[in-house]
């Protein structure tokens, strides 16, 4: 295979498994600071337990984020070097950003949300829930703002063929950032959603319940309920800022190879890249035009009109098909869910067993449709680096593609010893965990109440 397509496949490998645990935690250090506010506002002893179960989630999940960040890190070296070269006056700084004003936040404060409780004031310790979570979202941005730098760039001036700022205002505020962001964060909203509410259906099912699982179930069902709708406006207009952007790559998601108006949506469809058709299509006539312009009539640049600098055409087809059908689960899940457990009174043993096996096969949905929508941006900004300016292959390096690939293999062989060690643990925490949490709550409630509300 050549070495080109050996080392997307690698750093796809590792920021596939990377970006799963950002995912998880932006949300749920908002989510952690939740808890911690309902526990301070009601002294009901179920947000404390619930805060410190999640805390070690979060632990665990952060953990995981750093090895597999800095992992990914070193390959801009070993696999693109000349990105670095060329690129490296923007990447830099912006990454710099990330660890200097966002990193270290998180680092610094999970320490205190992890043994400062009972060591602690009340205040302190919510302070630096709040930071850790300001931390995860502040990380968030300048990751994301160089990313959407390098599909929408602007604010640069290319000398000898290196790219320098000449506006950082601009290249921070490109024009796709606000749309990735808060696609970024809702998405990680959703996915901590049914987090909580999986692993709460989880417990429910084996007989594990404590006082906070009914409490848990009830924020991860009316957060999903509450951010799907979000996301899909979120995302008809990221659409639109795509398409003025990037017509190519909507072009390939919706598998139009001539330029047509009135486009039809493909619920289905096998895209044929040697005949530059598609094979067993089944479509609504004009609703693609209507979706992406809001005009039924409106018109869509087709595939040939980007001969030799569009991406590839099935894994954008199917991987947004995959994340817009975990999508519509999520709706349905999450509406009926709540709906139900609202008519129980919000007695969580009276859900249907149905609805809690639906749920716990829902736990990790949250990743799967961060992944497919990741997919399809990175690939879909293919065959450039930087979008329009910077190919892919002219920042390739020169490493063998055999050696390229017995890494590849090793990276993909412990990342996935690594998610089944996570799941499991995960699994252990909610069935045998609780109690010792519970355990831990109140001996650290006892330590509070002879402390000063002022130390």
């Amino acid at each position: 295979m050549d070495a080109i397509v050996l080392a997307r496949m690698q750093f796809a490998a590792n920021i596939t498994f990377h970006i799963l645990f950002p995912t998880i935690n932006i949300a749920l250090g908002w989510m952690l600071l939740f808890f911690r506010w309902r526990w301070l506002k009601t002294q009901d002893q179920a947000w404390l337990q619930a805060y410190r179960f999640w805390t070690k989630v979060f632990a665990l999940s952060f953990a995981l984020g750093v090895v597999s960040g800095i992992t990914m890190s070193f390959q801009f070296g070993t696999n693109w070097p000349g990105f670095m070269e060329k690129a490296g006056n923007i990447a830099g700084p912006l990454l710099g950003y990330e660890v200097l004003t966002a990193f270290f936040l998180e680092a610094s404060f999970l320490g205190v949300m992890l043994f400062g409780h009972g060591r602690v004031s009340e205040r302190v310790h919510a302070w630096a829930t709040f930071l850790v979570a300001f931390g995860t979202t502040l990380s968030a941005f300048w990751i994301l703002s160089l990313n959407s730098w390098m599909q929408t760039p602007q604010g640069h001036e290319i000398i000898n063929g290196e790219f320098f700022a000449k506006d950082w205002w601009a290249i921070i505020f490109n024009p796709s950032l606000p749309y990735r962001l808060s696609h970024k964060l809702l998405a990680s909203g959703l996915t901590v959603a049914f987090f909580l509410a999986g692993v709460s259906a989880w417990q429910m099912l084996k007989g594990k319940t404590q006082a906070s699982t009914a409490k848990v179930m009830r924020v991860g069902l009316t957060l999903g309920a509450v951010l799907i709708p979000v996301q899909i406006f979120v995302g008809d207009l990221h659409g639109l800022n795509t398409l003025a952007h990037q017509p190519a790559k909507v072009a390939a998601m919706e598998g139009v190879w001539q330029t047509e108006k009135g486009a039809p949506l493909l619920l289905f469809a096998w895209p044929n890249e040697q005949t530059r058709s598609n094979d067993f299509a089944l479509g609504i006539p004009k609703a693609a035009s209507l979706i992406l312009t809001h005009d039924p009539e409106g018109e869509i640049r087709g595939l040939n009109e980007f001969q030799g600098a569009h991406p590839p055409v099935a894994p954008l087809f199917f991987g947004f098909r995959i994340m817009v059908g975990l999508g519509v689960l999520m709706l349905a899940f999450s509406w009926l869910g709540l709906w139900l457990y609202r008519r129980c009174a919000w007695r969580i043993e009276a859900l249907p067993r149905w609805l809690l096996w639906g749920l716990t096969g829902m736990t990790f949905s949250g990743w799967l449709a961060t992944v497919a929508g990741w997919y399809v941006t990175e690939i879909g900004r293919q065959p450039f680096i930087v979008y329009g300016l910077l190919r892919t292959a002219d920042v390739a390096s020169s490493t063998p593609a055999p050696m390229i690939a017995a890494t590849l293999m090793g990276y993909v062989t412990l990342y996935l010893g690594l998610i089944v060690a996570y799941i499991s643990v995960i699994k252990y925490m909610a069935e045998k965990g609780l109690p010792q949490v519970a355990d831990a709550a109140s001996q650290a409630t006892s330590l509070t109440s002879h402390r000063s509300p002022q130390a």
